[in-house]
C-alpha cells in the first residue's frame, strides 16, 4: 500500500520562502513519478510541478516556474518542494501524488493528505 506523507507547510510573508517534503513509502518507487498539486478555497485542484523518479527529470506549472524546485532524496524515499519568492496566490493546500510512469500533469492514483501554505501580503 503507497503512503504519502506531506510535511513542510505553514504560514509565510509575501516574498517568503517554505519547503515542503513528502515522505514516501509502500514501494518501490523507482519506476513512479511524483507530484505537487494544490487547491486554494473555491477553486480545482491545480497541478505545480512533478519529477521522474528514476531520471529525475522535471516539470513545472507555469505559475511557479523560476521559483519553485523539486527534487528528491533516493536514500530517503522523500520528495521536495522548495518555494521561494512566494505570492498570496501560492496559498492553498499542497499535496503530494504519485504515478507509475514518468511525470505529466495528469492521472496521479495516490495521494497524500495535504498540507497548507498561507502566503500574507
Amino acid at each position: 500500500q503507497v503512503q504519502l506523507v506531506e510535511s513542510g507547510g505553514g504560514s509565510v510573508q509575501a516574498g517568503g520562502s517554505l519547503r515542503l517534503s513528502c515522505a514516501a513509502s509502500g514501494r518501490s518507487f523507482s519506476n513512479y513519478a511524483m507530484g505537487w498539486f494544490r487547491q486554494a478555497p473555491g477553486k480545482e485542484r491545480e497541478f505545480v510541478a512533478a519529477l521522474t523518479w528514476r531520471s529525475g527529470s522535471t516539470l513545472y506549472a507555469d505559475s511557479v516556474k523560476g521559483r519553485f524546485t523539486i527534487s528528491r532524496d533516493n536514500f530517503k524515499i522523500t520528495m521536495y518542494l522548495q518555494m521561494n519568492s512566494l505570492k498570496s496566490e501560492d496559498t492553498a493546500v499542497y499535496y503530494c501524488a504519485a504515478r507509475w510512469g514518468i511525470a505529466t500533469i495528469t492521472g496521479y492514483d495516490y495521494w497524500g493528505q495535504g498540507t497548507q501554505v498561507t502566503v500574507s501580503s
